[in-house]
C-alpha cells in the first residue's frame, strides 16, 4: 500500500520543483513566487515543517539541485531572469560576518529557524532562461551543469570549494549541433515491447492523433510555427551516475523530441555517444535508412518536446536505464547499452553505443512535466498534467508495468485499482 501525506499552501503561486537532499532529511522546493524554502522532517512525528524561506531571483525559479554532502549543505536554483545562483547552509550566530561579495538571506520559520543561505555566486552567461541545473555525481569534483532556452548545455567547475565564489565555465556547446561520435548506423533502437499502450512506433495512432488534438496547446493547425515559441519546447538535463563512463550527461533541448548522450572530456570537445529518438525517424536512421522521405512531407506528426528525463543508478547492471517524459504524455523507458571492450568506430574512435525502448505509457494522457528514479533504479515515478504521481516498476521477467498512481484527489475506485496495479507489479 503507497502511503501519502499532503502539505497545504507550500508556495503562493505555482509549484516547480522538489529536490531531496542526499539524506531524505530536507527537501527544497521553488515556484513561481520567486522563493526556496527549505523544509525538514520530524523523525519522532513524520510532519514535515519550514526551516528557511527565502527570495531567491527576480523572476520565477524552475529547478533546484542539491550538492554531495561531502562539499557541505549546498544548493543551485535556476530561474528564469536566465541566471543560476549556488546558495550555502550556514549556521547562524550573532556575530557571523558575511565573506565579501555574498548576501544572506532567510526568514524565521515557524517555532524558530537556526540557519541560514548565504549567496556565494550567480552564473550569468546564459542567454535564454535557464530550465535545468543538476549537481554532477560527486567523484567528479564540485561541478554542476545547466541548460537553457538558447540551447546550450554549461558545465561549471567550482575553483575554490572554500569560499564557493569563483566558478569556471569549462564547457559550452550547442546541443542541437553536437558532433556525432559515432555513425547513425549504431543507433540501434526497438519498438514494440510488451509494455507498449498503443500500436507500436512504425506511425501515429488514430487515438494518439485524437489526443494530441486535445492537448491544452491547441491543434497543430490552430497554431502556425508550432514548436517555434519558448513554451513548446522542453530543456532538461541528468547526468550518469556511473563513474567507470566519465563524464557523461543526457540532455534534451527545443522541440526535437531527442534526447543526446554527451561525452564530456578534458582532452577534446563534447560529442554525441548516441541520441535517443522514438519517432519513425528516428527508427529508419537506426536502421540505415538515409533516403528516406523529405522533412515537411511525411505524414507522421510533428515530434513533441522531451521535458524531463532521468539516469537511473546502474546497481550492478550491465546497462543503463534511463526514463523520459515528454508532452504528448508519454513515459519511455531507454534500455541503454554502453560499447563493449574494443567494439569502436573505425575514423572517429567514438564509442557504439545502443539503446532500445524498454517501455512505453501513455497513462498520463496529459504533458509529463516529471520522472524521477528510486535509488536503486529499480522502481520509476512520473508526474504529469493530469494532477497523478504514477510508479513504474519491472516485473520478475523484465516487463514494465504500473506499480500504482497517486493524487491529491482520489475516488475509491482508483484506490481499488491502484492497489491491483501493484499486487500485479509484485
Amino acid at each position: 500500500m503507497i502511503q501519502t501525506g499532503l502539505i497545504q499552501n507550500v508556495h503562493d503561486d505555482l509549484l516547480t520543483d522538489v529536490s531531496y537532499d542526499f539524506y531524505g532529511l530536507h527537501f527544497a522546493t521553488c515556484s513561481l513566487d520567486q522563493k526556496i524554502k527549505i523544509w525538514s522532517l520530524d523523525e519522532s512525528t513524520g510532519i514535515w515543517s519550514v526551516e528557511d524561506e527565502w527570495k531567491a531571483h527576480d523572476a520565477a525559479i524552475s529547478k533546484v539541485s542539491w550538492a554531495h554532502p561531502e562539499f557541505g549543505t549546498i544548493l543551485a536554483s535556476a530561474s528564469f531572469d536566465r541566471t543560476v545562483k549556488i546558495w550555502e547552509q550556514m549556521t547562524y550566530t550573532a556575530t557571523t560576518e558575511l565573506q565579501p561579495n555574498t548576501s544572506s538571506a532567510s526568514q524565521q520559520a515557524s517555532g524558530g529557524s537556526s540557519s541560514r543561505w548565504s549567496e556565494r555566486a550567480a552564473l550569468v552567461d546564459a542567454r535564454g532562461t535557464v530550465r535545468a541545473v543538476e549537481f554532477a555525481p560527486h567523484h567528479f569534483g564540485l561541478k554542476l551543469a545547466t541548460i537553457s532556452t538558447d540551447n546550450h548545455l554549461r558545465i561549471y567547475e567550482c575553483l575554490e570549494q572554500s569560499s564557493l565564489t569563483t566558478w569556471q565555465l569549462s564547457e559550452e556547446v550547442d546541443v542541437t549541433s553536437l558532433p556525432v561520435a559515432s555513425r547513425p548506423s549504431s543507433h540501434s533502437v526497438a519498438f514494440g515491447t510488451p509494455t507498449h499502450t498503443n500500436a507500436t512506433l512504425d506511425g501515429a495512432s488514430a487515438s494518439l492523433v485524437a489526443q494530441a488534438l486535445q492537448q491544452s496547446q491547441g491543434s497543430l493547425q490552430g497554431r502556425g510555427g508550432l514548436g517555434n515559441r519558448e513554451a513548446d519546447g522542453g530543456w532538461c538535463i541528468s547526468w550518469c551516475k556511473e563513474r567507470y563512463w566519465g563524464e557523461v550527461i543526457a540532455a534534451g533541448s527545443g522541440t526535437s523530441g531527442t534526447i543526446k548522450i554527451v561525452q564530456i572530456s578534458p582532452s577534446r570537445r563534447p560529442t554525441t555517444l548516441l541520441t535517443l529518438d522514438p519517432s519513425p525517424t528516428g527508427k529508419s536512421l537506426a536502421e540505415g535508412n538515409t533516403t528516406g522521405a523529405v522533412p515537411g512531407e511525411s505524414d507522421a506528426p510533428a515530434p513533441y518536446a522531451v521535458t524531463t528525463v532521468a539516469w537511473a543508478p546502474s546497481c550492478g547492471r550491465s546497462y543503463h536505464l534511463i526514463a523520459t517524459g515528454s508532452r504528448d504524455g508519454h513515459v519511455r523507458i531507454w534500455k541503454v547499452k554502453p560499447a563493449e571492450e574494443g567494439d569502436m568506430e573505425d575514423d572517429s574512435g567514438g564509442s557504439k553505443w545502443t539503446a532500445s525502448i524498454a517501455a512505453d505509457f501513455d497513462n498520463h494522457r496529459s504533458a509529463v512535466g516529471r520522472v524521477e528514479w528510486n535509488i536503486t533504479g529499480t522502481v520509476l515515478s512520473s508526474a504529469g498534467n493530469d494532477g497523478r504521481v504514477r510508479l513504474w516498476k519491472a516485473t520478475v521477467g523484465g516487463v514494465w508495468r504500473s506499480a500504482g498512481s497517486i493524487g491529491v484527489e482520489q475516488t475509491e475506485e482508483e484506490d481499488a485499482g491502484m492497489d491491483e496495479n501493484a499486487a500485479a507489479a509484485d
